[in-house]
């Protein structure tokens, strides 16, 4: 099955967290999208694997995605190495996406810069003929995204470029809180965590709000890319 996207996070949530809206505007534009998780998130402090298995479903519906799948690496001690990489290309080969989505080449948290220097690396190999991986005992065609882009997390870094989003928050916000086990609830005995406050999730409607004002729109989501982003010509730019 071929996808025009394929989004990876490093944890159930990074990708509804950093481009949902985005992804669900491209879906209602005929679109199709598939996320990739790398880890189950079994070390988050609330909640279980087992739950956030089911969160990430529900989520996936609701921004309606073609495919989900969970690569089972561990969490929080995933490295950039063969043998992760391999099984990566072996993604990107089955789905052989046009654009390829993934976490914030800097973050708070270690996984989200593994999980991107992983994912960047595993595009580039995966165009290498004499990278062989196999998937139910056939030989699997070489494959390179046309572009890898990186979307904003915790960290507000600058965006080499925003996606409007306008019409697509509240899919967005919806998808998120499907994870009920890792976001706000007033009437939760679990630990507080740093995106268990009020204010985070606020801050991602408010960050949305802010880039959409930066350029003359309701709503946007940042990314930051690998190579320069170019354009027909000047009428194209927003």
């Amino acid at each position: 099955m071929k996808l025009d996207i394929l989004a990876f996070g490093a944890h159930p949530d990074d990708v509804e967290l950093g481009c949902g809206a985005t992804i669900a505007k491209e879906i209602s534009l005929g679109k199709k999208v598939g996320i990739v998780d790398l880890t189950r998130g079994e070390l988050g402090t609330r909640g279980s694997a087992d739950l956030r298995d089911k969160e990430a479903a529900n989520a996936a519906a609701i921004l309606g995605v073609t495919i989900r799948k969970n690569l089972g690496f561990a969490d929080g001690f995933f490295t950039n190495d063969k043998e992760h990489q391999l099984e990566i290309i072996k993604m990107i080969r089955k789905y052989q996406p046009e654009i390829v989505l993934c976490n914030a080449i800097d973050d708070r948290h270690i996984d989200h810069p593994k999980g991107s220097n992983l994912v960047s690396d595993a595009c580039f190999l995966s165009g290498l003929i004499k990278v062989e991986t196999e998937v139910e005992g056939k030989l699997q065609d070489k494959w390179r995204p046309k572009l890898v882009y990186h979307y904003m997390q915790w960290k507000n870094i600058e965006p080499q470029f925003v996606v409007d989003i306008t019409g697509f928050i509240d899919v967005k916000t919806k998808s998120i809180l499907a994870y009920s086990s890792q976001f706000y609830d007033p009437n939760s005995n679990e630990p507080e965590t740093p995106i268990t406050s009020k204010n985070f999730i606020d801050s991602i409607n408010y960050r949305a709000k802010d880039l959409g004002r930066l350029i003359g729109v309701d709503y946007a989501e940042g990314f930051t890319t690998e190579r320069y982003v170019a354009v027909e010509n000047l009428s194209k730019l927003i």
